[in-house]
């Protein structure tokens, strides 16, 4: 038997299957729910046309799916096919636009037989580096939880309870969300004296005087008086808020520290670790954005369109456009993004490319991820010869290149 292209169309509860022939025939199609007897019935039909794993190739559009991990410990090929380049492709079969989950499936497994250079098969992560971003997942869900509600504490605490952050400006520190659950109305603080203040601080590990009176010095500063009635009804609202925000917090810190103990384990560390700027968080969030499959991103452009640093150039005759690129991994943009923003306080040459494109364009984002698609060049190089970062190898290296005047 000839190769077998399965595409996959997934759902939250089901999976739509379509299995075609070299030659682009639909030799079956139907659904799977995702169970385990589902995922068997899927091998099972697979298996009625062809028992050789390596001549089964099968297409999905995401890598992170239960039915991915199941297919890749099963011994199969499995190709991740992006949403985009699906959505991209369905005039094939029809200019009408209509689609549906069959329908895709089918496109899937299409676009595999005809265009299977176009894709690299998934080779999944060491077990060390998912465990690095399943963590770095949690920061990041605890960093946007923790700003959603510290700005919803403060709009309450600006209505009823205005010393808190007129005296603390960071909302999320510690001692700040320990003293609203000591204190959580305007009027506990009124008997407390200077010496019970200290006090307090000193038990929650804060000894600078200078920072004590001064935070003490602004919560007896005169405020506007809020609604007794409203202060009272907040009071158990604010209180809850304040725990939740601490618990994150401390949680959040935690699992930093996790993430940085298993980023020194990793045999890429002193790449990554290497790079101007990059710091405890961003390093091994460039790490886990790179991988360790050194096929997936044979060129630089590659990693660049993924994190959407590159424009989209559209040209036909004499017309030529160039639009900013809206199709791309949006976290891994953000990171980019936070990492040429760092650098340019740790690299000279970056502080000054960035000047240089912000005089040209006057766009401080633009600037920032002009850079961070240079960066990304710089980054790929490193990550495919396993080198760290070289300043003194790259300002020659830019000498070298650079255009006589």
């Amino acid at each position: 038997m000839s190769q077998l292209f399965v595409g996959v169309d997934w759902s939250q509860s089901s999976y739509d299957v379509a299995v075609l022939a070299a030659n682009g025939a639909l030799l079956t199609q139907f659904i799977i729910v995702k169970t385990p007897s589902g995922f068997k019935q899927l091998i099972d039909k697979i298996n009625e046309i062809e028992t050789i794993k390596t001549n089964c190739l099968i297409g999905i559009e995401t890598a992170y799916n239960v039915l991915t991990d199941f297919l890749l410990s099963s011994g199969y090929s499995v190709y991740v096919i992006s949403p985009s380049i699906v959505s991209g492709s369905r005039g094939r079969f029809g200019n009408s636009g209509a689609h549906t989950d069959k329908t895709d499936a089918r496109l899937i497994a299409d676009l595999l037989r005809t265009d299977r250079a176009r894709f690299a098969p998934w080779r999944p992560n060491s077990d060390l580096l998912e465990t690095i971003q399943t963590k770095l997942n949690l920061v990041d869900s605890l960093t946007k939880s923790t700003t959603q509600q510290a700005n919803q504490l403060r709009a309450i605490l600006d209505r009823v309870y205005p010393q808190i952050p007129y005296a603390f400006p960071d909302l999320k520190a510690g001692i700040v969300l320990e003293f609203l659950m000591a204190y959580p109305a305007a009027d506990k603080i009124s008997p407390l004296s200077y010496k019970d203040f200290v006090s307090f601080c000193h038990q929650h590990h804060c000894y600078r005087q200078a920072w004590i009176t001064k935070w003490f010095g602004k919560l007896q500063h005169a405020q506007p008086q809020p609604d007794e009635t409203l202060a009272k009804a907040y009071q158990g609202e604010i209180m809850l808020l304040s725990q939740l925000l601490l618990i994150q917090m401390k949680k959040k810190q935690e699992t930093i520290r996790e993430v940085q103990s298993l980023f020194e384990q990793h045999p890429d560390q002193s790449i990554f670790s290497s790079l101007p700027g990059a710091g405890d968080l961003l390093a091994p969030k460039l790490l886990a954005m790179f991988g360790e499959d050194r096929e997936r991103f044979p060129t630089p452009q590659d990693i660049r369109s993924l994190a959407g640093t590159c424009p989209v150039t559209q040209q036909s005759g004499k017309s030529r456009r160039i639009s900013f690129r809206r199709a791309c991994n949006h976290d891994h943009r953000h990171t980019v993004h936070q990492f040429a923003v760092s650098s340019c306080k740790y690299a000279d040459w970056a502080r000054t490319y960035y000047g240089t494109v912000l005089a040209r364009s006057r766009r401080k984002n633009h600037a920032y991820r002009c850079l961070a698609n240079r960066w990304l060049g710089i980054v790929w190089k490193m990550w495919q010869t396993g080198q760290p970062y070289d300043e003194t190898y790259h300002l020659k290296q830019l000498q070298q290149h650079r255009r006589p005047s």
